[in-house]
Parts: C-alpha cells; structure tokens; sequence
C-alpha cells in the first residue's frame, strides 16, 4: 500500500504504509521507507541487508531515536568521550545524540529493520558528516 494522505509536516494528517521497495538509499547506505512525518520530527523504516556494514557518519542538527524490529546486528557509538558497542536484537531501542558519531552492522543471516525517528525532520544528505568509524566498509 501507499501514503494515502497529504504529507504530515505542514500539519496535515498523515498516513503511510510500509513500501514493498525502499524510497532511497541513505548517505550511510542503509535502506530508507519514508514513514509518517509531523512538523517536528520524521519517522523512517530502516533496512541493512545480511552481512552488510554502514558508512560510519555524524549528523549535522538532528537526533535520532532507533527501534529495531527485526534482524541480529551490533551499533557502534562515539560521544563526548563515550564510546561502546551494543548488541541489536528485537526490542532494542537506543538513541543517537546530535553530533554522536556512529556506525552499524547487520551480523545475522536475515535483514536487519530498524524504525528510526529523527527530531526534526530529515533536512536532507548534506546532514550526514563521513567520520571514521569502527569497520571497514566493503567497496
């Protein structure tokens, strides 16, 4: 099924179902299903095929928070001096603090799905700074 009403950021009631295909591919290379949007704030459908690794990034202004519905994998964070890796499973929820960089692997046999909620909206590419993460991204 598809969105079936006006999008929700300029206040308008918005309803969206999950793609069969992804929308686009995200400047971490991860899989992105535009999900419902309000004025302040963004909801996607994150997708990480098997044996995959994301480009290790930062962002610019905006914060994340991560629900992971499906899939094995590890999330690697770095802020303010903290640093740590975490195990990602069914029921996992996690946040990604402005400026926090970061980077996260698929380590199952299954894709790995995650709901992310960005706070505010996605402004677009230019949000994601590279940074050096803790894996080697396969060319």
């Amino acid at each position: 099924m598809s969105s079936e009403d006006v999008a929700g950021a300029e206040g308008n009631i918005d309803t969206r179902w999950l793609p069969e295909m992804y929308d686009v591919i995200a400047p971490d290379g991860s899989e992105i299903c535009l999900l419902a949007t309000v004025s302040r704030g963004s909801m996607v459908h994150c997708r990480l095929p098997a044996g995959a690794v994301s480009r290790p990034i930062a962002h610019r202004t905006v914060e994340e928070l991560w629900y992971v519905l499906a899939g094995q994998g590890q999330m690697w964070r770095c802020h303010d001096g903290q640093e740590s890796v975490i195990e990602l499973g069914p029921g996992c929820s996690l946040n990604t603090p402005l400026g926090a960089s970061f980077q996260f692997r698929n380590t199952g046999e299954s894709p790995l799905e995650i709901v992310i909620v960005t706070m505010p909206p996605w402004p677009g590419e230019d949000e994601a700074i590279p940074r050096a993460g803790h894996w080697s991204v396969p060319e």
